[in-house]
């Protein structure tokens, strides 16, 4: 079957699904009152330097302030002043600017296990003695906030192309991993090297592979230009502001996403398929024929099949076609995500049954996580293994099925209790996160309070609160659920508390209360 990007356009908010296959790989959404900001380019100041964490706050006129660690940070013993080396073309152009793939790995410094990053000429930086509280610095957002932690900043600049990422600070040529044919390497290599600025850097992305020096040198050229617009912006604006704009989540797919691997691209908006059809003729005109409008009554994505997808993807068990299942649970902290055999039963031995429902989970598992968009440290609790050879084909199933994942990934060997594990790349907030809320009731615990445990806690406080009361009696007022419970199963105990506190306890109901709540008082 056909791999395809399905794009749905709807007043405020756009939508766009990759399938493979046939099948829903990744979601991307974008809504109008919360565009995200991966990418964009601010002339920040820096409001707090912090040494023991070696990291610096960043004001980039945002709700909340950025984080800067000090391997980040560009200074003058690895680059010049200016993040931009001198461009001569001073054409006033308006192309987007494209922003850099999850499959390629611009060569930024990443923060040590020791906080911080040894000198060129010897010695540690410090951050210190890299940047001071009220100073402007250009920085750059490489992940959106997410939950309660700001954007994380670089001020090692990369600027994506349709074919190449610019790294105006960084003097480095790289190739993207999925260029396998070494010659093509060498002549993309030789290209970049011949073109590129003094001091420079590029990464030649996927999409190069096969394309024309024309092409390739135009990337370079274009790149140039907005290098210099935001050097222009940069000296004009007064910090905290935003200098460069990423583009909007439908061109950023597009340039992303719609290689020559994409089969087709169907949008449902008379106004965006225009837009595409000029970006695409632009950047890549031989695609242009993939591009198709939607003109059907049935919703786009009905019609694919997505919105399914969409609906068990925020549930937190997920069946498996053999009966098992997989429990998936999100926390601050890390996602677990545990195996089941459920119903089913297998025909052979317990040790077949259980290898053949861990594979079947693999395959699920990675679909998940792709589609959920889970990152940071996960845990899979695979169903116990007693053979080796169990465990090492299951190991490698994964490890096959990770390949096709855009997002960076490491594993561990499967242990002899049924763990992996292993760290995806997280730059946005997870789909859960995105389209839902925690629980407003159970204030986001996942659980409540059993109405016989509020009882009890009840009892305690009766008994507590009735030393200071002078009265014959009391009045307990709790929700509807935790008073029937009073008047039924938890009646004995509430007449010996009444025993014991020699006054007569009033139980009376109260609709607007949550389960959990309760008072107690004296009736007057």
């Amino acid at each position: 079957m056909a791999n395809e990007l399905i794009v749905n356009v709807t007043l405020g908010e756009t939508r766009v699904a990759r399938l493979e296959n046939g099948v829903v790989a990744e979601l991307y959404i974008e809504r109008a009152r919360d565009t995200g900001i991966l990418g964009n380019i601010y002339k920040g100041k820096v409001v707090r330097v912090l040494p023991g964490m070696q990291a610096a706050f960043v004001d980039l006129g945002l709700e909340r302030t950025g984080f800067l660690h000090v391997a980040n940070i560009l200074s003058p013993d690895v680059a010049g002043e200016s993040p931009f080396p001198a461009m001569t073309d001073d054409e006033d152009e308006t192309a987007p600017v494209l922003e850099e793939s999850a499959e390629e790995t611009a060569p930024r410094e990443k923060p040590s296990t020791r906080g911080r990053r040894r000198r060129r000429n010897g010695g540690y930086r410090q951050i210190q003695d890299l940047v001071k509280e009220g100073e402007e610095i250009l920085v750059q957002v490489v992940k959106e906030p997410i939950s309660t932690k700001g954007a994380r900043l670089n001020s090692y600049l990369s600027l994506p192309g349709r074919h190449l990422v610019y790294m105006p600070s960084v003097d480095h040529i790289g190739v993207s991993r999925r260029i396998g044919d070494d010659k093509e390497r060498r002549r993309l290599r030789a290209l970049i090297a011949q073109h590129k600025p003094k001091g420079a850097g590029f990464i030649i992305r996927t999409a190069s592979e096969g394309v024309s020096d024309a092409e390739i040198v135009a990337d370079i050229e274009y790149l140039g230009r907005i290098g210099g617009k935001i050097e222009k912006a940069t000296a004009q604006a007064k910090a905290p502001a935003l200098v460069h704009a990423e583009l909007d989540i439908i061109l950023r797919v597009v340039r992303d996403l719609f290689t020559t691997d994409i089969d087709r691209l169907v949008i449902d908006s008379d106004k965006e398929y225009e837009r595409i059809r000029e970006f695409v003729d632009t950047f890549m005109p031989s695609l242009k024929k993939n591009i198709q409008l939607y003109t059907a009554e049935e919703p786009i994505f009905d019609r694919f099949a997505i919105e399914v997808e969409i609906n068990r993807a925020m549930g937190q068990k997920v069946w498996l076609k053999s009966g098992g299942y997989i429990i998936i649970e999100q926390t601050e902290a890390l996602t677990a995500i545990d195996v089941n055999t459920g119903r089913f039963v297998g025909r052979g031995n317990v040790e077949d049954t259980i290898l053949k429902t861990n594979l079947e989970a693999v395959k699920e598992v990675v679909y998940q996580l792709r589609l959920r968009n889970i990152g940071g440290l996960i845990i899979l609790d695979f169903i116990d293994m007693d053979r080796q050879a169990d465990r090492t084909k299951v190991y490698n199933v994964l490890k096959e099925a990770l390949e096709s994942d855009r997002a960076r990934t490491n594993i561990t060997k499967i242990s002899e209790l049924g763990l992996v594990e292993m760290t995806r790349k997280r730059t946005r907030e997870d789909l859960r996160r995105q389209l839902g809320d925690p629980c407003p009731y159970c204030e986001g615990k996942g659980f409540l309070k059993s109405p016989a445990t509020v009882c009890y806690e009840i009892f305690r406080e009766i008994i507590r609160e009735a030393r200071h009361m002078e009265g014959r009696q009391l009045t307990v007022l709790a929700h509807p659920t935790v008073t029937n419970a009073l008047f039924d199963e938890e009646r004995a105990a509430l007449e010996d508390v009444e025993r014991r506190i020699k006054k007569r306890v009033q139980v009376q109901a109260v609709n607007d209360f949550h389960l959990e709540q309760f008072e107690v008082a004296e009736m007057t």
